[in-house]
């Protein structure tokens, strides 16, 4: 699945450099073309030469050595790379990459790339705990960067822990599953309906009961969808986010709007994503005109909206139905009894207070409920990666259907 892709490696300075060189050599025996770049540090470790030998390629290492008059090294580097690989990932590149530096032909290049970027970082147990590093790599997660965790065991400082660069063999491996989702477009010919955002519940032509939902998480799994090939309809309450390129966009502003809008096409759907906030209570009165203050305080009686996800899941035939829940507290308890009152196939569920989880952040850290029973602690990610796992079980759940005839 990796033949003739280009890997671009950036290797910086630590003693795994050696298992860079090894990783080198495998991914061109998979067939991948690969350039390399490495840092001056590195270059204490090994020499361009052997990268050179061993991708076939010449290797980059210096920002204003430019050999070819026609481009400029790092921005064509950056444009030719199908994926960017950062192996071994030090604690003083990774804090650069963070803070945006360009001080050397890797951070500089790191500016430029458009394409996937995957960092697996190799270091001392103690420095990868260090709290600035977790501090840099979660800001490298809200930036959308992909992380190839560092395995535990024996460290050439003589510590046993949590460091290690993860073994060649096993980031090819990874590679091969990411090129191989990428070309198998596994909901080709599937319908998948996603609701994202908030809903606004009008009390009058000024005033309304929504929350602090943006949106990005629902945003984030409709474009990962269309990725895997499916026909996709995006239902969004209101929202500052542009739709994903091919998806149909359905607007709407309150719960009933959303209520309705999902009813149109859940016949039709294979899949459906509740990942929208929608309000639980509604104004029983709204106003046609504003309505002027008085004096003392003031009450709203309210009314429930519709249950739109225990609705779907009364009529749900074929479908694969996932729901979301937002909480607080007693995660665990609240996520399985939503599971089966709502009759949903899994629960996506996050814990809004904790640090880089919830509304309005680039990040999230979910836990994945299945009917099966089965949980799925996830860390802190991008939601564009959350979105990408979540897609991987929602597969997962189609392949079960097809072959049990049931989810």
């Amino acid at each position: 699945m990796i033949k003739d892709k280009k890997i671009l490696l950036c290797v910086t300075g630590g003693i795994a450099v050696y298992k860079a060189a090894a990783l080198t050599s495998k991914l061109v025996q998979a067939g991948a073309k690969i350039k390399v770049i490495l840092s001056e540090s590195a270059e204490k470790f090994v020499t361009p030469l052997t990268f050179q030998a061993l991708s076939r390629n010449e290797v980059f290492t210096d920002t204003f050595d430019e050999k070819n008059p026609h481009v400029i090294a790092h921005i064509d580097l950056a444009d030719w790379a199908d994926l960017i690989l950062i192996a071994p990932a030090t604690a003083n590149t990774i804090a650069k990459i963070a803070g945006g530096i360009a001080d050397n032909m890797i951070t500089t290049t790191m500016l430029a790339a458009t394409s996937p970027v995957w960092i697996a970082p190799a270091m001392n147990v103690h420095m990868y705990d260090h709290p600035a590093v977790k501090k840099n790599l979660s800001i490298l997660a809200e930036y959308g960067y992909q992380f190839i965790e560092p395995s535990e065991g024996y460290l050439a400082c003589g510590y046993v822990g949590r460091g290690r660069l993860e073994e060649p063999e096993k980031i090819v491996e990874l590679i091969q599953r990411f090129f191989a989702k990428d070309e198998r477009k596994l909901l080709t010919g599937k319908t998948v309906v996603v609701t994202a955002g908030p809903t606004r519940e009008k009390i009058d032509p000024v005033r309304f009961i929504s929350n602090h939902s943006t949106g990005k998480m629902g945003f984030a799994l409709a474009e990962e969808a269309k990725k895997h090939g499916a026909d996709v309809v995006l239902i969004s309450g209101p929202v500052q986010i542009a739709a994903p390129a091919g998806v149909e966009l359905v607007k709407v502003e309150s719960a009933d709007e959303m209520y309705n809008a999902v009813l149109k096409f859940y016949e039709s759907a294979d899949v459906v994503i509740k990942t929208a906030a929608v309000a639980d209570y509604r104004p029983k009165v709204t106003y046609d005109q504003k309505v002027k203050k008085q004096a003392g305080d003031a009450s709203i009686d309210l009314e429930r909206t519709k249950d739109i996800l225990f609705e779907l899941g009364q009529r749900k035939k074929n479908q694969v139905l996932v729901g979301f829940a937002a909480e607080t507290e007693n995660l665990q308890e609240f996520a399985r009894k939503k599971l089966t009152k709502k009759n949903a196939d899994m629960i996506v569920a996050n814990n809004v207070k904790a640090t880089g989880a919830g509304f309005g952040t680039n990040t999230n850290i979910v836990t994945l409920f299945k009917r099966s029973g089965e949980i799925t602690e996830l860390p802190l990610m991008s939601k564009a990666d959350v979105a990408r796992k979540i897609i991987e079980e929602v597969t997962s759940l189609l392949k079960d259907m097809d072959q049990n005839g049931n989810c």
